[in-house]
Parts: structure tokens; sequence; C-alpha cells
């Protein structure tokens, strides 16, 4: 109880102060406030500072409208706080990240509109002579890395009519882009060395990675891409589909007659082989409902999906390519390693 009143009272009659401030104070504080508990990390002070300052829709990032974060604490009436040690911006309390989630009316499709900032800073003028080589300069761009990796995630949550339409324009010419090498850095088994401006990744590759299926859908409707193709590591939009678990893309994609549902990489990883090596049982399942789609086929180093699945401990998937009679569960690979031997190395 603080002065007679729940503690999400108190809450409530801040927000309520928050949103009666003057000017431009409210928008500020409540944007302040979406950022901070929808954000897919902690935020850095100047990343948000700078989500802050994207103008809906500019193809020019404008750095005076930038606030500072004082300005962003002040205009939060006490809601929030910056910590110091990690410079990163977080609400003052667990109990206001549930209250706001309680409250989920507070902000109208916070993710839809967080897509819709992330897409037009990454579609700025300013971001466009930035180079993918082995170190860019990204200091005057902060909040380049956040809308590189989750665009993306947040557009899959809620897809406005205004960031279904950024995308596209993102998409249809994002070959090379720098946001698509910090993307993909976060995938940890990719060797970006000989990703560079010339590096083949489409806007059907990227939108495939994140699995927003309206955006996969229209894109194959406009027959911009060669739905096969493969990107610098020889991966299709299938492979990162399958990749990351994305069963409604990966069911579009299959759809499309000239598909190659078993299209092997650089290194000899099919769509399948992913899709067993992260334990996305349901997608396995999907491409083995393929008559072309070898369940045992090797990599270049003789590894099958078996063994990938073996090795991380995903027993579902184990169990579902067992079944099928053209698995061989000691099948070795280059180094005479089985299945079994993944398994029990890992403690599976």
């Amino acid at each position: 109880m603080t002065n007679g009143l729940e503690l999400g009272d108190v809450y409530g009659a801040t927000i309520e102060r928050i949103r009666a401030q003057d000017g431009d104070k409210s928008r500020l504080g409540m944007t302040t406030l979406m950022w901070i508990s929808h954000a897919e990390r902690p935020l850095q002070a100047d990343e948000l500072c700078h989500a802050l300052a994207v103008q809906l829709g500019s193809t020019d990032f404008d750095v005076g409208n930038v606030p500072s974060i004082s300005t962003l604490v002040s205009c939060c009436q006490g809601l929030i706080t910056v910590d110091k040690k990690a410079s990163t911006v977080r609400l003052i309390h667990l109990t206001l990240q549930e209250y706001l989630s309680a409250h989920p009316d507070i902000f109208s499709r916070p993710h839809s509109a967080m897509a819709e900032i992330c897409l037009t800073y990454l579609n700025s003028q300013q971001l466009k002579p930035l180079s993918t080589g082995p170190s860019p300069n990204t200091r005057n761009t902060p909040f380049l890395e956040y809308c590189s990796v989750y665009w993306g995630v947040h557009a899959k949550r809620e897809l406005s009519d205004c960031a279904r339409s950024l995308t596209l324009g993102l998409l249809k010419e994002h070959y090379g882009k720098i946001s698509t090498k910090l993307l993909l850095a976060q995938v940890w088994h990719l060797d970006l060395t000989n990703f560079d401006t010339y590096s083949r990744f489409s806007g059907l590759h990227l939108a495939s990675f994140f699995g927003i299926v309206e955006v996969v859908a229209a894109l194959i409707e406009e027959g911009c891409y060669d739905i096969n193709e493969g990107d610098f590591s020889g991966c299709t939009p299938l492979a990162w589909a399958a990749h990351n678990g994305h069963k409604e893309v990966v069911q579009i994609l299959l759809r499309q007659k000239e598909v190659n549902a078993d299209k092997p990489g650089y290194d000899g990883r099919t769509p399948l082989t992913y899709a067993a090596w992260n334990g996305h049982e349901g997608v396995v399942k999907i491409l083995l409902g393929r008559e072309e789609v070898n369940p045992d086929k090797p990599d270049d180093e003789g590894r099958t999906p078996l063994s990938f699945a073996a090795r991380s401990g995903h027993e579902g998937v184990v169990k579902t390519l067992l079944v099928r009679e053209e698995v061989n569960p000691g099948r070795p690979n280059s180094y005479g390693r089985t299945p079994l031997t993944y398994a029990a190395w890992n403690g599976h």
C-alpha cells in the first residue's frame, strides 16, 4: 500500500500523468515505456534515444531529433531508470513490467509500431553508404544493430499495412546490406568471412528467415525471386525457414511447383538437416512427407539428419527419423562417428 493505494493504482495514476503532459512530452514518455517493456533485449541509452527520433516513413534520419536520455527519464515521471554499469535503460521495478503486461490496452499494437520504426530506420538514406566490410563504422548509428536483428521478430508478431509496405520496400533492394550481415552474425555456425556487398541473400531469404508469412506469400506472388536460389552459403529460402522452425512458411514454399525440397547448401546440408539439427519436429514431419526428400542424406562430412538430431538431443526428431526404413542408425560420418557417438558424446 502507498498512501492508501495499491501499487497497480500508483502505476496507473502515473501513466495518466504521463499522458496528460504538454507538447511532445506525452508521446516521448509513452513511447519510451513501450520500447522498454516490449523490446527483445535491454536497450542501451543511445539506442533508445535514436529509436525515439525516428520519423515514421521518412527516408532521412535527423540527428537533431534525438532526445537526451535525461529528457526521456523526465517524461516518464520516475517509471524508468538508467543502469549506469550496463548503460541500459529499464523500468523502475519488475512489478511495473507485470502491470504493463496485465494491461495490454495501454499501448496500441506495440510490436507493429516498433516494426514500423525499425523498418523506417533501415530504409533511411544514412545507412546506404555503410560498408559490410570487417570493421564497418556504425558509431553514428547505434540503433542499427537492434533494428537489423529484431525488426522481423516484431513484424512477425504484428504486421500492419504500413509495416508490410515498408518491409516489401526494404526487401526488394536489400542485397548485401549491412543490416543483413548484423542479423546473420547471430547465427552461430555461419562463417561470414566472404559476406560482402555482392553476397546473395535475397528478400525472400530474409522473409523466410523471420517467418513472416504474409510477406513470403507476397514476394512469391510477385515472382521477384528464384525460389531455389542459394545465398552466400548455398542455403535456399526453404532451408532458412526450416532452420528457424517456421512451419507455415515451409508449407507455403513447398506448395510452389518449382521448389527443390532437398537442395543442399555448399556444405551439403539440406532443409531437413537444419530442421533436425534445431529440433523442429513439426517441420521435419512436413519435409519427410515429400517423396524427393532423402531422410538419410549426408552432408559433406558424412553427417546425416539423424546425426545432427542426436548430437543436439532432440529426442522427438530422432524417433521420427528412426521410423523411416531408409535411415541407417549406425551410419558413420567421414571420421567414423555414428549418431550414437554424437548422442553419447553430448550426454543425451
